[in-house]
């Protein structure tokens, strides 16, 4: 029998500088490291997305504990995806030395696979400041999505595309120069990639994102 999907997020938008989070995130490190920055609504409505931002974004997140626990965390990621919903997902993934191993094969399913956009985060503070930087960047746009000076300029977005091996802050700059958006950069192939940074460093990028379990 055929699973009905069910609304994903409440129908609000929230406004710049707030996060519509789902109530189990209460009392988190994520939530406390949001104070002062972002003003946070809870709400049990949002079924599979953890927070909800404007501009339709939103984020789905799996914790460390997720990944070194299974695949569970997989029937909510293909839930999103197959809800068809208006809304951008931004999947963040817990990078740490238990959850490494696991990598290449989440980088695989959710970038390859469902088309989303993967971003990895060491724990929850790193989160929140990801979190923050979308939901009252200076131009007010998600700077994940958006292509501008202030996007190229950002340290958390410099930071992420310099994890990958043989590209430093030169290479990752002419990347983002190049690239509209990670989502965009995630997806190229090596042809894409070879007259931007050589042929050595492009099979590195493309590797990052593509590369099997």
């Amino acid at each position: 029998m055929e699973t009905k999907v069910v609304s994903v997020v409440v129908n609000a938008v929230p406004p710049y500088g707030h996060v519509i989070a789902h109530e189990k995130w209460k009392g988190s490190v994520l939530v406390q490291s949001l104070k002062g920055s972002v003003k946070t609504t809870f709400e049990k409505e949002l079924s599979v997305v953890d927070f909800h931002l404007s501009k339709n974004n939103c984020i789905l997140y799996v914790s460390e504990t997720d990944v070194v626990a299974g695949n569970s965390y997989k029937r909510k990621l293909v839930r999103f995806r197959n809800a068809n919903s208006s809304l951008k997902g931004i999947v963040l993934v817990e990078k740490t030395i238990l959850s490494e191993q696991y990598f290449a094969a989440i980088q695989k399913f959710v970038v390859i696979e469902l088309g989303l956009i993967l971003l990895p985060v060491t724990n929850q503070v790193e989160a929140s400041q990801l979190l923050t930087q979308m939901a009252v960047g200076e131009s007010k746009e998600n700077p994940f999505w958006r292509r501008s000076v202030s996007y190229l300029l950002d340290p958390l977005v410099m930071s992420l595309v310099q994890q990958i091996p043989g590209v430093g802050k030169v290479r990752a700059m002419s990347l983002l120069q190049h690239f509209s958006s990670i989502q965009q950069l995630c997806n190229a192939g090596i042809h894409e990639l070879d007259p931007i940074v050589g042929q050595a460093a492009a099979q590195h990028v493309h590797s990052f994102f593509h590369q099997q379990a």
